[in-house]
């Protein structure tokens, strides 16, 4: 274990966007954690934790801080059980899972990132959230200094959210280790209008793990949302902005900015008198639609929901483009656009 000084963190994240660390370390083991934990508060630091910086935006002055690179590795599997640390890829374990016929995350297969983050943000999309298959999060808690099995529950999981990255236990534990509760000999989750829609165009009624895996893929790299080497708009964030739920109550009014009968408004239930709107809606009647530009950051030509870096892009431009989408939403709609990927200073 090195700590190391002035590490670029521009490779290190799929933004490829970020200034240096002060100090720099990597833990492939959970004493790993701790020696962590303990050399920052030993010389004052901040600490910030990085999984596959796939949900990261490093300001261009980097981090004056200690940072955490968690590369801890290793799976097991017993019966329809897998536990995974928090280093590993995980699109790699969607993947493994559906090869042994192992349900439950198959609509989560593209997604970029590690293993870890997955409960941090309740990672979800095509139908399905890693809430509903997660058993244990274990996790260093830097408040007791212990490490602690964390139930569904004590997770604290809604939409995007949980325990890990709101409220006042933010930022307070280390995930190390997740363990999923999959599903044997049942079918294929395929709840998602696009998905319905994939297989109805391919005239496949009943697909299998596989099959869906195979149709999310495509779905994703068809706008733009899966990370190649070779893609030129391969460095974002993914998803920029969260769905906003707001209150029903608010559909008049945003119709009526949008220039379109209410019932033309896209949403979906989201609890008593609120529903959730499709951010990406919501950017391209404000007028940011695919392609658009300001310097080198831009909105994806393939998906409008994905800031990218076109080359060269500061973190600057793409936190001005991100400020613009958001006022103009928000002045428009009266509708806060909260983004997703988290802010390094």
């Amino acid at each position: 274990m090195e700590f190391r000084q002035h590490v670029s963190l521009a490779p290190f994240t799929t933004f490829e966007i970020g200034g240096p660390a002060r100090w720099f370390v990597e833990a492939t083991t959970e004493s790993d954690i701790e020696a962590a934990v303990d050399f920052a508060k030993e010389r004052k630091l901040r600490l910030f934790v990085l999984g596959g910086g796939s949900n990261v935006l490093v300001s261009d002055a980097g981090f004056d801080g200690l940072v955490l690179h968690i590369a801890l590795r290793g799976i097991e599997r017993s019966a329809a059980i897998l536990s995974a640390a928090a280093g590993e890829d995980w699109d790699a374990l969607v993947s493994s899972s559906v090869a042994t016929d192992l349900a439950g995350i198959e609509c989560l297969s593209g997604i970029p990132g590690t293993v870890g983050g997955t409960p941090v943000q309740n990672v979800g999309a095509y139908g399905q959230e890693v809430s509903r298959t997660i058993r244990t999060v274990r996790a260093f808690d830097r408040a007791t200094r212990k490490w602690v099995d964390l139930n569904n529950v004590a997770c604290g999981f809604s939409y995007r959210r949980s325990r890990f990255n709101q409220g006042p236990d933010r930022d307070r534990f280390i995930v190390s280790r997740v363990t999923y509760a999959l599903a044997q000999n049942v079918p294929a989750s395929v709840t998602y209008a696009d998905l319905k829609h994939y297989f109805k165009n391919q005239g496949v009624a009943d697909p299998c793990l596989q099959q869906v895996r195979e149709a999310v893929l495509s779905i994703r790299l068809g706008k733009g949302m899966v990370v190649t080497p070779d893609h030129p708009e391969r460095r974002s964030a993914g998803s920029f902005f969260k769905n906003p739920v707001v209150s029903a109550a608010k559909l008049p009014h945003i119709a009526e900015a949008a220039k379109l009968p209410e019932a033309e408004v896209p949403r979906y239930p989201a609890g008593a008198e609120e529903v959730k709107l499709p951010a990406a809606w919501l950017l391209e009647h404000a007028g940011f639609v695919k392609g658009y530009r300001q310097g080198a950051a831009a909105v994806s030509t393939r998906h409008t929901l994905a800031l990218t870096n076109q080359g060269g892009a500061t973190a600057a431009e793409i936190a001005a483009l991100r400020d613009t989408i958001q006022t103009r939403v928000r002045e428009l709609f009266g509708v806060a656009l909260e983004p997703e990927p988290v802010w390094v200073a």
